[in-house]
């Protein structure tokens, strides 16, 4: 049999509630006493069973996961952020796939396996304001992604207008003029993309240049073969760049295979910058410059919004957004002048 409460309580000669006390992390605890219970925790090997910790509160002690595709390793890497944080409040995670399918996210927004799970973190595609408002009896929910809606959820997300504005003042540094976007699409003005496709136009425009649309590309979807042919359509209709912001990280690869295929060097010819800062950015034959958003930041906020509304029973009154940071990882595909900032 594993060691019990009343083990640890034996050899700490305290009670067996004090030991609760401390396993649950309750406040009243002196820290002597705490360090007390904690060394005879450590010695006998005591792993509470969090199972039933949960079960005692009404919960199964699993929240949920819900991304657009796993194919894209930033999602990936979220996930493993997600879990890392959910860990910390002794919560499993559960990652569901949407496919980025409008009736996938309804199904899971709506309460899909709501008797399995505590709360869902969602990053929509698809989903509307209205969609999310008639929710009801369904577990707490946060918002990931740049879309943005009116309804009463915490909604996690950088600020896009800013990455981008902050990318594209970095290739104006290098004396870039001619700074293509990849991964337009159409529709819904607050998708990502239109987003970063506003800060590609405003600091434009802020430097006095013109935003030339015959350097935007849009794209059917966001991965490496999307990256390559949008660069080789906007090098075939003879509107050459001298820098790429693509709206991630997938495009920028894909473009400079094209580039290199077309005998252009990067970043000699065309300066390149993502978005995302996925592990292949760092790892490439020329390592990618890119937008890095705070991944951790972004998974703790989600999880630490959960687990307050587990624990106070009620969900925000209103939408919250709290803004994660994020920093411009300056490599080799654009690289700094020498002597300037990194």
């Amino acid at each position: 049999m594993g060691v019990s409460l009343k083990d640890v309580a034996q050899r700490a000669g305290v009670s067996v509630k004090t030991v609760s006390n401390v396993v649950n992390n309750y406040q009243h605890v002196t820290p002597g006493m705490r360090a007390k219970v904690q060394r005879a925790i450590d010695e006998l090997g005591y792993r509470p069973n969090l199972t039933a910790r949960h079960l005692r509160k009404g919960r199964t002690g699993i929240i949920a996961l819900a991304v657009p595709e796993f194919g894209n390793p930033y999602f990936a890497e979220l996930a493993g952020a997600v879990i890392d944080a959910a860990a910390r409040h002794d919560y499993t995670v559960l990652v569901d796939h949407t496919a980025g399918l409008r009736e996938n996210e309804l199904l899971v927004s709506q309460g899909f396996r709501a008797q399995v799970i505590d709360g869902l973190i969602l990053s929509p595609i698809h989903l509307e304001t209205e969609d999310l408002t008639g929710r009801t009896g369904a577990a707490p929910l946060v918002l990931l992604g740049e879309r943005e809606y009116e309804a009463p959820y915490d909604h996690i997300a950088i600020d896009n207008v800013a990455a981008a504005r902050e990318a594209v003042r970095h290739l104006l540094g290098l004396g870039r003029r001619r700074i293509a976007f990849l991964g337009s699409r159409t529709g819904r003005e607050r998708q990502p993309a239109h987003l970063r496709l506003r800060g590609w136009r405003e600091e434009l425009e802020a430097a006095g240049l013109p935003a030339d649309d015959s350097l935007v590309v849009v794209t059917d979807g966001y991965g490496r073969a999307d990256g390559a042919h949008a660069m080789a359509a906007l090098l075939d209709r003879g509107a050459a760049p001298d820098a790429v912001f693509a709206y991630n990280d997938l495009i920028a690869v894909g473009a400079m295979r094209t580039l290199a295929e077309r005998g252009l060097s990067v970043p000699g010819d065309v300066a390149v910058v993502g978005f995302d800062d996925i592990e292949e950015a760092r790892y490439g034959a020329v390592s990618l410059t890119t937008v890095s958003p705070d991944k951790e930041a972004i998974a703790r906020l989600a999880v630490d919004s959960l687990v307050a509304q587990l624990r106070d029973g009620t969900p925000p009154t209103g939408p919250r957004r709290p803004r994660p940071g994020h920093r411009l990882a300056v490599r080799e595909s654009a690289p700094a002048r020498p002597g300037g900032p990194r």
